[in-house]
């Protein structure tokens, strides 16, 4: 059984408050390549351009590119929170538990929150378009019947949650060839692009600039659309208590991640402007990369964009189930939610009543979906109240990496700029952009954000009155844990593993 020692009272690294005796997750079943995969799967690259480049272009036109730019260099800072953040605590909820230990307990159940419904809504947004796209390649006649591409979506989702119930071992297997396979066809298509000889517009550096942005509300609009492009890093993060050295390689993992990443969202987003036409762009919606395909390869780059969209799309249905069921699981196990949800699976080690519920949920949502409108509607919606809801959290881990290092911040020029600086900019930036774009919204957009977001407020009412120790947090001082432990020590853990075999990375 996991044991609870005094010292994950007293703020020790890599335990949390409340955190009771129980089966735990399977340490170190992942090493640094396979989080470095997750980090990129996260985010899904040919997803997040597939998807969400017509809403782009449709808010800030050319200065898409600049969008995704200038919202990076924030996004860096809040890469750095969390990586600092997870050193001095391990913790499957993440900013859940570390914006609860140093900001306030009712801030950081909020910050969990926000993920887990930022996440549900994508159960819908990320199936969709897998159903869409596979009807496109066995039966194109049927693509835009958006209750069939409901369904078959619903038919990848369930396979996905199969995975991951069957533990983080097959997790990133499966992960490790559906990224793989689409990262290939990504690099080929860039290729492609750069010897294609027609274009509709010529490069302009302009692009790169503010030139194009409509007044500071059209700049926050499509920054808050960017965040949602590079969202899904930090699943690295939720992956901690089940990462080989993971005080060192989840944050090294979302640096690497967020790189590779910020890449191929510029190159696909230059591509677009430079082969495809505005008008082209709006009517494709979220067959952009199709268009953009069919442009560079006619009859086969199409087929082949629309496999590395699916693939994308399934790939990141995986990550971010991997994200909300860690986030229950944490919360369960501290009784800030029911406290089944902090149940594991005695043969798999994994969260198997949360992963239940977040598919009994997901597919009522597939149900409603269906009148909601077409896939385009729906991912138009869904893509800008993600945003505020994933701004929102990664705001409030960007202070609290301050205040918990706030103790180091003048040792050197160093700690100052990506301790103290840096994330702060970042918070900042999130906080902006969320209150900023609001006006900006649809009405449903922001009912969905805020409601949402708001909802939360029941459950944390309700736990904290039934006395849940996690709202009587060890505050988290990074000068303390760090004086417990050294840097990358990884803290004694006890856990249960059936047959007392020692469980090993799946690195090469």
């Amino acid at each position: 059984m996991r044991s609870v020692s005094s010292k994950a009272h007293s703020g020790a690294p890599g335990r949390s408050p409340g955190r009771g005796p129980g089966r735990g997750l399977q340490p170190n079943v992942l090493g640094t390549f396979d989080t470095i995969v997750m980090a990129v799967a996260g985010s899904a690259p040919a997803y997040s351009v597939a998807a969400t480049t017509a809403v782009l272009v449709g808010a800030v036109g050319l200065a898409a590119p600049a969008a995704l730019l200038y919202c990076a260099i924030p996004m860096l800072g809040i890469v750095l929170a969390f990586s600092r953040l997870g050193r001095i605590d391990v913790n499957a909820g993440a900013s859940y538990s570390w914006v609860g230990r140093t900001l306030h307990p009712a801030l950081g159940f909020l910050s969990g929150w926000a993920l887990i419904v930022a996440a549900t809504i994508f159960m819908v947004a990320g199936s969709l378009p897998a159903g869409q796209l596979t009807l496109a390649l066995v039966a194109p006649g049927t693509a835009d019947d958006t209750a069939l591409a409901t369904a078959v979506g619903a038919g990848w989702f369930l396979l996905m949650l199969l995975v991951v119930l069957g533990g983080a071992r097959l997790t990133v297997r499966a992960q490790l060839l559906l990224t793989g396979v689409e990262l290939l066809i990504l690099l080929l298509f860039i290729l492609g692009v750069v010897m294609h000889r027609g274009a509709a517009t010529a490069f302009d550096w302009s692009w790169l600039g503010f030139g194009h942005f409509d007044g500071v509300s059209g700049f926050a609009s499509g920054a808050l659309i960017a965040a949602f492009y590079y969202w899904g890093w930090d699943v690295t993060s939720n992956l901690s208590e089940e990462t080989r050295d993971s005080r060192r390689t989840a944050g090294l993992a979302a640096l690497v991640g967020i790189g590779v990443v910020f890449l191929l969202f510029e190159a696909f987003t230059i591509a677009v402007n430079v082969v495809l036409s505005a008008g082209e762009i709006r009517a494709g919606g979220a067959n952009v990369l199709v268009l953009l395909g069919d442009a560079v390869w006619p009859g086969v780059g199409g087929k082949l964009l629309i496999v590395a969209v699916m693939l994308s799309s399934i790939a990141t249905l995986e990550t971010t189930l991997i994200q909300v069921t860690r986030s229950l699981f944490a919360m369960g196990r501290d009784r800030t939610m029911p406290a089944a949800l902090g149940a594991v699976h005695r043969r798999w080690n994994t969260p198997w009543v949360a992963i239940t519920v977040v598919g009994a949920v997901a597919l009522v949502m597939f149900v409603a979906a269906t009148a909601l409108g077409s896939v385009g509607d729906i991912l138009g919606s869904a893509v800008n109240a993600m945003g505020l809801q994933i701004a929102f959290y990664y705001g409030l881990a960007g202070i609290a990496a301050v205040v918990a290092y706030r103790g180091m911040l003048l040792r050197s020029v160093r700690d100052f700029v990506l301790g103290g600086a840096w994330p702060l900019l970042g918070a900042a930036f999130m906080f902006w952009v969320f209150f900023e774009s609001l006006g900006g919204l649809t009405g449903t957009a922001v009912a969905i954000g805020l409601g949402g977001l708001g909802a939360g407020v029941v459950p944390m009412i309700w736990y904290w009155r039934k006395g849940s120790s996690y709202y009587r947090p060890a505050r988290l001082d990074a000068a303390r844990a760090m004086a417990a432990a050294g840097p990358y020590d990884v803290p004694r853990q006890h856990h249960h593993r059936a047959g007392g075999n020692e469980t090993l990375s799946t690195d090469f």
